[in-house]
C-alpha cells in the first residue's frame, strides 16, 4: 500500500467532491461508497484508509476551512476551485495523520499531487501556523487542547517539513528554468476550400443507475392493524363470555335462589335506609362504594388540593361547633336517632319477609306452569306425527314425477348431440383464421415498438448532450471581488452612524444583557415554584391524615351494616309462613321430576325409529323457549 498512497488520496478527493455536491448524511454516504463498484475492487485496508480520510475531513470541516479559505483568498488568481478538496485532504493529513504516515509517505503524496501548488500551500500553512491560524482555532476549540494536540506536534515536525519544502523548491526552479519558448511563426491564410467535417461518432446511451432497494418497512404491516386485531380478539372473547353467561342464566325461572330483581329491590331498600340516617352526615361524606381508596393513588392538581383543604377545614369547624353546642347544654339527638334507626330496621325486616314470600310464590307458580307445559308437549307430538305421515306421501308422489321428467330430458339431450357433430368442421376453420389474424397483428405491433424505441434513444442522446453543456458552463470559476472592510462606515454622514464591526459588538453586548435578565427571571420563578410546592406537600400530608381517619370510620360502619343484614336474613329464614311456602315448593318440584321421568321412559323406545326425530326435537325446543319467555314476562308483571 505505501506505493499507492498518491492514488488513494486522489480517490479520496473524488469521494469528497461527491459528498459536497450531494449534501447527504455522512454515515449514509460512506455506507453507499463502501458498497459501490469503484471501491469493491480495492483492498479492504486501502478502502478503510480512503473512508477514514473522507470522514475526518467532514468531521473537522470548520477547522480546515479556516486555513483553506484564507489560502484561496490570498492566492485566488493562481488556484482553481476543483483543487480545493486536495488542499483540504493535505491539511487534514498534516494535522492528524503525519505521525502515522511518516515523512517518506507524506512526501510521496505531496509529489503525486503537483510540486508547485503543494509547495505554495505548505509554505503558507507553516509560516502562519503560530500566528492567526492558532488564534482562529482557539476561537473554535479550547486553547490548551489546540496547543497540546495540534500546534505542538506540527512544530516538532517543522525541521523535516522544511527539508521537504527545500526539495520542492528545487524541483520548482528546475521546472521554471526550462528552455526559451518557441515563438509562433505567422503563416498565410489558405483560402482553398475546406474539407468537410467528418460525422461525429454517436455517443453511447448511458446506462440507467441501479435504483435503490425498497426498505423493509414497506413490506411490514402497519402497527395499527395489529392493534385493531388485538381489540377485535378481545371483543370476540368478551362476547363469548357474555353468551355463556346468557346461556347459563337462561333457565333462571327454576332457580331456587333469589332472583336478580329481588336482589335489586333489597339494595334499593338499603340505599334508602342509609340516606335517611342523617346523624352521620357531619362526620364525613363517606367513601364511594365502587372505589377502593387504598388500592390506587390519585394525583391531584393545585386546584383540587385547595378545594380538599377547604372542605376539611369546613368539616373540622362544623365538628368543633357541634362539640361547643353540646358543652353549652344543647340537647343530644342520639336517643331520637336510635329510636328512628330501630323503626327503620323493623320496616326493612317486614319488606324482606314480603319479598321472600313473593319469590317463593312465583317459584311455585313456575312449577305449576312446567306441569302444564308437559301436557302441551304431548299434544304437539301427536300433531307432529300426523304431519310427518302426510309429508311422506307427498314425497313419494314427487319422486315418481321427477323420474318421468328425467327420462324426457335424456331423450332431448340425445337429439341435440347428433346435431352438434356437423358443426365441428366449421369451428376448426374459424379457429385457423383467427390464429392467422393474431399473427399478422403481433408482427405489425413489434415493428411499431421498434420504431418508437429508436426515436426515444435519439431523444435521450440529445438531452444528455444539452446536460453536458450545462454542466460545463456551471463548472467555470466565478471571480467575486472581496474588498469589503467591516471597520469602515458607509460615509453617509448620518447621526450615530457606525461600522459593521461596531454594530456586531453592540449586538453582542445587548444579547449578553438580555441573557442575564432572563436568567434572573428564571431563578426567581424557580424559587416561587419551590415555595408553592412545599406548601402543597404540607397540605397533602394533612389531607392524607384526614382521609385515613374517614376511611377507618367508614369501614366500621360497613361492618355494622353487614352484621345487621345477616341478622335480618336469619330472622326472615325463621318465619313460619316462609317455611311453609318452601315446603310446598319442594312438593311441586318433586311432582315435576316424576312427570319428567315418566316422559323419558315413554320417549326411549321411540328413539330407535330414525324418521321424525329432528323435527320433534326442534319443535320441543321452540315450545320450551316460548313457554320460558311467557313465564318470565308474567313474573316481571307480578313483581
Amino acid at each position: 500500500m505505501p506505493s499507492r498512497f498518491g492514488s488513494l488520496v486522489k480517490e479520496a478527493c473524488v469521494l469528497l467532491d461527491k459528498f459536497t455536491s450531494d449534501n447527504r448524511c455522512v454515515d449514509v454516504f460512506l455506507e453507499e461508497a463502501s458498497t459501490s463498484t469503484d471501491l469493491q475492487s480495492i483492498d479492504p485496508a486501502e478502502r478503510k484508509f480512503i473512508l477514514e480520510i473522507v470522514s475526518g475531513c467532514v468531521e473537522y470541516k470548520k477547522l480546515l476551512n479556516v486555513v483553506i479559505s484564507a489560502f484561496y483568498g490570498q492566492n485566488k488568481k493562481w488556484l482553481c476551485r476543483s483543487d480545493r478538496s486536495q488542499f483540504i485532504i493535505i491539511c487534514y493529513l498534516a494535522i492528524f495523520s503525519l505521525d502515522e504516515l511518516g515523512l517518506e509517505h507524506f512526501s510521496s503524496i505531496i509529489k503525486s499531487l503537483g510540486t508547485l501548488k503543494m509547495h505554495l500551500f505548505l509554505d503558507f500553512f507553516f509560516s502562519n501556523l503560530t500566528s492567526w491560524i492558532q488564534e482562529e482555532w482557539n476561537s473554535i476549540y479550547e486553547a490548551e487542547f489546540v496547543e497540546s494536540h495540534w500546534i505542538g506536534p506540527l512544530l516538532r515536525w517543522r525541521p523535516e517539513i522544511n527539508l521537504l519544502m527545500d526539495q520542492l523548491a528545487v524541483t520548482k526552479e528546475s521546472e521554471v528554468r526550462r528552455g526559451p519558448v518557441k515563438t509562433t511563426q505567422c503563416q498565410e491564410f489558405n483560402l482553398s476550400k475546406p474539407k468537410p467535417r467528418p460525422l461525429p461518432m454517436p455517443e453511447l446511451i448511458p446506462l440507467q443507475e441501479k435504483s435503490k432497494s425498497v426498505p423493509n418497512t414497506t413490506y411490514m404491516a402497519p402497527r395499527e392493524v395489529q392493534i385493531l386485531e388485538k381489540i377485535k380478539q378481545q371483543n370476540q372473547q368478551k362476547a363469548e363470555e357474555l353468551l355463556i353467561d346468557a346461556k347459563m342464566n337462561h333457565f333462571r325461572c327454576g332457580n331456587p335462589q333469589k332472583s336478580e330483581l329481588t336482589k335489586r329491590v333489597i339494595s334499593q331498600i338499603n340505599a334508602e335506609l342509609d340516606s335517611k340516617l342523617k346523624f352521620d352526615s357531619f362526620h364525613s361524606s363517606g367513601i364511594p362504594p365502587s372505589k377502593k381508596v387504598d388500592s390506587c393513588s390519585v394525583k391531584l392538581n393545585n386546584a383540587a388540593i385547595r378545594r380538599r383543604e377547604a372542605l376539611h377545614d369546613r368539616q373540622v369547624k362544623e365538628e368543633l361547633q357541634r362539640i361547643e353546642r353540646l358543652v353549652q347544654g344543647a340537647p343530644d339527638p342520639s336517643s331520637y336517632l336510635q329510636r328512628q334507626r330501630e323503626m327503620l330496621e323493623k320496616d326493612l325486616q317486614e319488606k324482606l319477609q314480603t319479598t321472600e314470600r313473593k319469590r317463593l310464590e312465583t317459584q311455585i307458580s313456575e312449577q305449576e306452569v312446567a306441569l302444564a307445559r308437559t301436557r302441551i308437549t304431548e299434544r304437539n307430538q301427536k300433531a307432529a306425527q300426523l304431519k310427518k305421515e302426510e309429508t311422506a306421501q307427498l314425497m313419494q308422489i314427487y319422486a315418481e314425477k321427477r323420474l318421468q321428467e328425467e327420462k324426457e330430458f335424456r331423450d332431448l339431450v340425445q337429439q341435440v348431440t347428433e346435431g352438434q357433430n356437423n358443426t365441428k368442421a366449421a369451428k376448426e376453420k374459424i379457429r385457423k383464421l383467427k390464429q392467422k389474424i393474431v399473427k399478422e397483428v403481433s408482427e405489425r405491433s413489434q415493428e411499431l415498438l421498434r420504431q418508437a424505441l429508436e426515436e426515444q434513444q435519439e431523444e435521450l442522446c440529445r438531452k444528455f448532450k444539452i446536460i453536458h453543456e450545462i454542466h460545463a458552463i456551471e463548472s467555470l470559476p466565478r471571480i467575486r471581488p472581496s474588498s469589503f472592510d467591516d471597520t469602515e462606515t458607509g460615509g453617509h454622514e448620518l447621526l450615530s452612524e457606525m461600522s459593521l464591526a461596531e454594530l456586531k459588538e453592540r449586538l453582542a453586548l445587548l444579547r449578553q444583557y438580555q441573557q442575564t435578565q432572563q436568567e434572573e427571571r428564571r431563578s426567581h420563578i424557580l424559587e416561587e415554584k419551590q415555595k408553592k410546592k412545599q406548601e402543597m406537600l404540607e397540605t397533602l400530608d394533612n389531607i392524607e391524615l384526614h382521609r385515613r381517619v374517614l376511611a377507618k370510620e367508614a369501614a366500621e360502619r360497613t361492618e355494622e351494616k353487614k352484621a345487621k343484614q345477616e341478622l335480618q336474613q336469619q330472622l326472615v329464614a325463621q318465619d313460619e309462613t316462609i317455611l311453609a311456602l318452601k315446603k310446598k315448593l319442594e312438593e311441586k318440584k318433586q311432582a315435576c321430576q316424576r312427570v319428567k321421568q315418566a316422559e323419558r321412559s315413554r320417549t326411549k323406545p321411540c328413539k330407535k325409529t330414525p324418521t321424525g326425530t329432528p323435527s320433534q326435537a326442534n319443535l320441543k325446543e321452540k315450545t320450551w323457549e316460548e313457554l320460558e319467555q311467557s313465564i318470565a314476562r308474567n313474573i316481571q308483571e307480578t313483581l
